[in-house]
């Protein structure tokens, strides 16, 4: 078998794959997007007898005082400001330490920051923090949150860039009068786009779509995210499944764009951090 088969049967193969894993219940939940209750209560692929868009995906939009709506904007809230500052703590966290590298706080700085990616957050203690300090079911506090639990990630991934940067780029820096903060966001910060855009994409995909944390530190009607108006449409007796599914696929949207766009900058980010690292 010469490379060119083998190239055709794997990407076949990865081709089929792909399709059983991804796209097979991405239909399954269009399909019954647009049934009316009782043929999505079935849960079946079958094509349904007639066709409901406008009035579920309405439904949806009007559920509960248009929660859907109020969810969307604290989700694109939180999702901003969780990045805008992760983006520019993790990116000066990462600078110093690969820039500073040796010595024993470097290696238990190193050791706390792998520790952030392995150990779970506690969720008791840290409302207990939040409600202490008063950031409780409060926009600053989730978004604190969201920073804390990515920024393990984001800050391994800049550390792992800014190693491929020369250090003669600092020192010509300083020696032609730039201070660090200078030198930090004028210099190195605009030569990390890369990875940055590779972290901006993951991170708000991932804070968008968070389901837990959103759920234990920002409760309440008001504070709805995207993930939880799911909860509109289910009942211990009865679930709209339509209405389920509805809502599944108007929330999936914005991540899904933002994936199409960019996913090429994540594999350019992700491999130039871990290549030439």
């Amino acid at each position: 078998m010469n490379n060119g088969t083998r190239k055709i049967i794997v990407g076949a193969v990865s081709l089929i794959l792909s399709t059983i894993v991804f796209w097979i219940p991405f239909y399954f939940v269009i399909i019954n997007s647009v049934k009316n209750q009782a043929e999505s209560a079935e849960l079946s692929m079958a094509w349904p007898s007639s066709f409901y868009l406008f009035e579920n995906y309405r439904e949806v939009f009007l559920a509960a005082d248009a929660m859907l709506v109020r969810a969307f904007y604290n989700s694109t809230l939180m999702t901003v400001l969780s990045i805008g500052i992760l983006v520019l703590v993790s990116a000066m966290a990462g600078f110093v330490l690969q820039r500073r590298e040796g010595g024993r706080a470097s290696s238990f700085l190193n050791f706390m920051i792998l520790a952030g990616l392995m150990i779970p957050p506690a969720i008791v203690p840290t409302i207990w923090v939040l409600d202490g300090i008063g950031l409780f079911k409060t926009m600053a506090g989730i978004t604190l949150v969201q920073v804390a639990l990515h920024f393990p990630f984001a800050c391994i991934l800049y550390k792992a860039f800014v190693a491929t940067l020369p250090k003669e780029i600092d020192e010509s820096a300083l020696i032609d009068g730039c201070g660090g903060s200078r030198l930090f966001l004028s210099i190195i910060f605009p030569l990390l786009k890369p990875v940055t855009s590779t972290i901006v994409v993951l991170t708000s995909i991932g804070v968008f779509n968070d389901f837990v944390h959103p759920l234990y530190f920002f409760p309440g009607a008001d504070n709805a995210t995207v993930q939880l108006t799911l909860y509109n449409f289910m009942s211990r007796f009865t679930t709209s499944w339509n209405l389920l599914f509805a809502n599944i696929v108007l929330i999936s949207i914005p991540p899904l764009i933002l994936f199409i766009f960019f996913n090429k900058k994540i594999v350019a980010g992700m491999t130039a951090g871990a290549v030439k690292g």
